[in-house]
């Protein structure tokens, strides 16, 4: 899915694709069946030029390519587009062309630097904002106001790359003691088309990425692969399937329910697509399983989930937070939050079970969808660090889920 939600132009890095297994079903087939060219995100390309920074910093000489490990094992390999290391050795700097592929993803052929400049020993890794990148100004994100807008697992990854390039020059006992500052050409110009500003990330673009992949959505090819799952989950004799709105949503759904790789559905943005097709084509049971701010829309009647087609309403919350017990004055605080986990954040500290609500009513919509097929649907709201926030019983006319 598009990191940023609007179209640019460029390219950039090459390496292994997020499909390379040959599973009949699953997330891995559906990625191979739409045919589309995947790309990599803002975090894996600021993962692979500060990795070559530090490389050239401690020892002179850059690597290009330079190949970075993703999260889920892949090791793509980027050239670099920027090499620059000062004279006194104090810093240097190397920049990636992100590459989004076949998705049309705002960011697509941005430069995207990064500066590592050595700091004294025991400082460890810190991040800075360069031009371009943005800084938190409200509550709400899963990083402090005030921090650059570099999200979780991109600072992770980076990290964990710094860290090995210490090793392998320092030694078994070296640390990466450094600053490292990512920047965009043109980031602030390019995060206007970006829901950045209505967030309060000022001053540019995020650094994002969950696994470094771009997962491209052709609305069509990806809408066919979804369907294609079915038919293959139900060929296989399954009679339970989760569709999850990413990896971290599929991880909590195994976890769960143990279902096996062909009864997991890519669902994406397009949960309209699982349930109109599962409508015609029922299984006994289906899980939805997906962050808690997408599945909201979901609960509001929205069935395509993307964020440029469909947006959280705080209203809609602050009213089901008033089901749920909440006060005037709680259910104000929820109207005006700056995002979905704001919300669900006052209502946790209230002892309100927004997850929880938004998980039944989200699973409601669905079975309205479905018009009395026989498939039970119960829903799993989840954060983004994974952790479940909400989830509803199974109802529905199907025969109660089995484990496939």
């Amino acid at each position: 899915m598009a990191e940023e939600q609007t179209k640019g132009t460029g390219g950039g890095p090459r390496g292994a694709g997020p499909g390379e297994g040959t599973a009949a079903g699953g997330r891995s087939a559906q990625l191979a069946h739409t045919g589309l060219r995947h790309g990599w995100t803002t975090g894996a390309c600021a993962t692979a030029a500060s990795t070559a920074a530090y490389t050239a910093l401690l020892s002179g000489e850059f690597p290009d390519p330079v190949t970075i490990t993703l999260p889920k094992g892949q090791t793509p390999s980027f050239a670099l587009a920027v090499e620059e290391l000062d004279a006194g050795g104090g810093s240097a700097l190397a920049g990636v062309v992100k590459d989004a592929g076949d998705d049309p993803d705002v960011t697509h052929g941005a430069l995207i630097r990064a500066r590592v400049r050595a700091l004294p020993a025991g400082s460890g890794v810190r991040f800075k904002a360069g031009p371009g990148v943005g800084t938190v100004t409200r509550p709400g994100l899963p990083l402090d106001v005030g921090e650059p807008a570099i999200n979780p697992v991109p600072r992770q990854m980076m990290r964990e790359h710094l860290a090995e390039v210490a090793r392998r020059h320092g030694g078994a006992g070296a640390a990466a003691d450094v600053e490292v500052e990512v920047s965009v050409d043109h980031g602030e110009e390019i995060a206007r088309s970006t829901w950045n500003p209505r967030l309060g990330i000022l001053g540019g673009l995020s650094i994002l990425g969950t696994t470094g992949i771009v997962v491209p959505y052709s609305c069509s090819a990806w809408i066919d692969s979804i369907r294609r799952g079915v038919d293959v989950a139900r060929a296989a004799g399954r009679t339970h399937v989760a569709g999850c709105t990413g990896s971290t949503s599929e991880k909590v759904a195994v976890a769960l329910h143990r279902l096996p790789e062909d009864a997991l559905l890519d669902m994406g943005d397009f949960a309209g697509a699982v349930l109109k097709y599962l409508r015609r084509h029922p299984v006994d049971r289906l899980t939805i399983c997906g962050g808690f701010a997408k599945l909201s829309k979901l609960a509001a009647g929205h069935l395509d989930l993307h964020s440029a087609r469909s947006q959280v309403d705080k209203g809609f919350l602050a009213e089901l937070a008033r089901r749920g017990g909440a006060d005037a004055a709680l259910a104000a605080a929820v109207a005006e939050a700056n995002t979905g986990l704001a919300a669900l954040q006052l209502c946790a500290a209230a002892g309100v079970p927004l997850g929880d609500l938004v998980a039944a009513v989200a699973r409601d919509e669905a079975l309205a969808v479905l018009r009395g097929a026989p498939v039970a649907v119960d829903v799993i709201c989840i954060d983004r660090a994974g952790m479940v926030v909400g989830q509803s019983e199974p109802r529905g006319p199907g025969g109660g889920g089995g484990r496939g």
